[in-house]
């Protein structure tokens, strides 16, 4: 699958689209990881999406002949959520929102589960590394996880020395 950059448009997100940003969630999570268990109601998870996440991180979406295809939630050196509609990944869309991410922060931490192998390869390419893995105890889903870090590299020094 090709991840070259698409031709989405990055949109920041409001109140008006959480109903939409929950359903790009479930529809990503029903079809990739069908193990999961679905612990929350598509009124619960549109609540945290506008209760939790909207107040408290970035959340911008990438839009596609004018339909939500993807979203991604961040602060404060964490992504929260990041999810592509299951049909349209493999074609940058994904990229384009770990980017906008990647460019307003120096350092990323993201849990994911350790039985994703999709999104485990993807922040692989993206220069993410795996930092610590659990038995999954402290997530709902009680799913084995794992914790990648992401820390953006010292700009290159020329080597040239201040006149003197």
């Amino acid at each position: 699958m090709d991840d070259a950059p698409t031709e989405a448009e990055i949109v920041t997100l409001g109140a008006a689209h959480m109903q939409a940003a929950a359903r790009i969630r479930r529809v990503a999570l029903r079809q990739r990881l069908p193990w999961l268990p679905d612990l929350h109601t598509p009124k619960e998870e549109e609540q945290y999406w506008g209760m939790h996440l909207l107040p408290n991180c970035t959340i911008l979406g990438a839009a596609m002949d004018n339909q939500l295809v993807g979203v991604i939630a961040y602060g404060d050196d964490w992504i929260e959520q990041l999810y592509v509609l299951p049909d349209l990944q493999g074609m940058g869309i994904g990229s384009l929102l770990l980017g906008c991410a990647m460019e307003e922060m120096d350092e990323i931490r993201l849990w994911t589960f350790q039985r994703n192998v999709g999104a485990r390869a993807f922040y692989e390419r993206h220069g993410f590394t795996a930092e610590e893995e659990t038995g999954g105890a402290d997530n709902e889903e009680k799913e084995p996880d794992v914790l990648y870090h992401w820390r953006r590299l010292p700009e290159p020094t020329l080597g040239l020395q201040p006149p003197g």
